[in-house]
């Protein structure tokens, strides 16, 4: 079937979020976020469609820089954001193609430039990545996860693929798609354990526990490890799942190692539980590359933030990197093509969130039940943006809602990427 996709029109609306719990990230405090909502309309296969897709510009994390206001920053993304909707024909090449090699296109276009950062800039891309696929799937009836069933030739990913090429690296990548994934709880570095966690636990049965830590103190970290699992112990949760998110603030691969081996000496079952950590050490694996072999040896380590570019897959490998902490705000295409990539050479993955809202988690969701993950999916815009979510209840409960600690995905195979769920 022949997807050369023309983008046609598109446009970006904003929408103010606050968080219903403020987030503390090493980086900074987040209280309230702007909702990016991105629309593009394609022509394919001779028909017209427009597909949706949305993602929170979340500066603190994407644009972590003290010395400037969160105002600032959002108004800067907002700014750029516009630009891309102007400009979309021409950041995707200015011709008809695949909608991956659209995708592909537009984030090697926006990751240029030093301000904003370039992982701000692929977050303002993302929606429209997404925004693509969904219209194509629209227009043509099928998953932006069906998109590869024909062999088609990716110039400027197949080099990464000398094995047979990219769409061939993409069709092995997808298994059946499932239905079932595990949800996660985000626990803060200063997040009460009591009540309200044990009612959560109550009502969603999660077994998966995000632990943010402060990646100063290795004794006080291993000590919040500890705290946080005999808490859920102590709740019911029998065989809790936690893993450790520092967002970078730990000053290198020894300093992890430090705390792997503190909380294995302070609590077996804690240390046992962790599973993995998520960029632990400096977002730029050049100028602070680590050698992570020795730490891999007790626990995986994930790469996140770094992950801007594909050219750096394969020092990420070289570096022992245990795998790649996906997310979809990085965009659609980007996230696909890593993930591929990262199965072909033996790393393992998990999909991890950012604080995704409506049409981006459900992408998320969609993502993660076609693409082997070691966590499920992370999507925790129900514990901090629930009202973000409200047109999609009740009709969406399964993705919004856990039940027994599990998302539950009912229609994998809808048509893009679920705009129209």
């Amino acid at each position: 079937m022949d997807l050369n996709t023309e983008v046609l029109d598109a446009d970006v609306a904003f929408i103010p979020r606050k968080l219903k719990t403020p987030l503390h990230l090493s980086s900074g405090l987040i209280s309230e976020l702007t909702e990016a909502r991105a629309a593009v309309t394609v022509r394919v296969a001779g028909r017209e469609a427009q597909g949706r897709g949305s993602i929170y510009l979340s500066d603190v994390w994407a644009w972590p820089d003290a010395s400037l206001t969160h105002e600032f920053r959002d108004n800067a993304l907002r700014g750029f954001c516009e630009d891309i909707a102007r400009e979309l024909y021409a950041h995707c090449g200015g011709a008809p193609a695949h909608p991956l090699a659209l995708g592909l296109r537009l984030h090697e276009s926006v990751a240029g430039g030093t301000s904003p950062p370039v992982l701000a800039r692929a977050m303002c891309g993302s929606p429209f990545d997404a925004a693509i696929h969904d219209a194509v799937g629209i227009a043509t009836g099928r998953s932006a996860f069906r998109f590869y069933a024909w062999t088609a030739p990716f110039p400027d990913a197949d080099v990464l693929f000398p094995g047979g090429g990219a769409s061939a690296a993409i069709q092995r990548l997808f298994h059946a798609p499932r239905t079932r994934l595990r949800a996660w709880w985000v626990v803060g570095s200063a997040d009460d354990l009591g009540a309200d966690l044990a009612r959560v636990i109550q009502a969603h049965g999660y077994r998966g526990f995000k632990l943010k830590i402060l990646g100063k103190d290795n004794a006080a970290d291993a000590a919040r490890t500890v705290e946080v699992y005999r808490a859920l112990r102590g709740h019911g949760v029998d065989d809790p799942a936690l893993t450790a998110d520092s967002n970078e603030a730990n000053p290198d691969a020894a300093s992890v190692l430090d705390y792997l081996e503190r909380l294995r000496a302070e609590d077996s079952e804690a240390f046992r539980a962790l599973r993995y950590l998520e960029q632990p050490t400096g977002r730029d694996i050049l100028v602070h590359p680590q050698d992570w072999r020795a730490v891999t040896r007790l626990k995986p380590v994930f790469l996140d933030e770094g992950l801007t570019s594909l050219e750096l897959l394969p020092e990420a490998k070289r570096q022992g990197w245990s795998g790649l902490a996906l997310k979809t705000c990085k965009g659609h295409s980007f996230a696909l093509l890593a993930a591929a990539w990262a199965r072909e050479n033996g790393m393992r993955l998990a999909l991890q969130d950012l604080t995704n809202p409506g049409f981006a988690a459900i992408h998320a969701a969609l993502f993660a039940a076609h693409v082997p993950m070691v966590n499920g999916v992370e999507i925790n815009s129900p514990q901090y943006t629930p009202d973000a979510n409200a047109d999609w209840l009740p009709r969406l409960a399964g993705i919004f809602e856990p039940v027994d600690g599990l998302h539950r995905i009912d229609s994998p195979d809808a048509v893009g990427l679920g705009s129209t769920l």
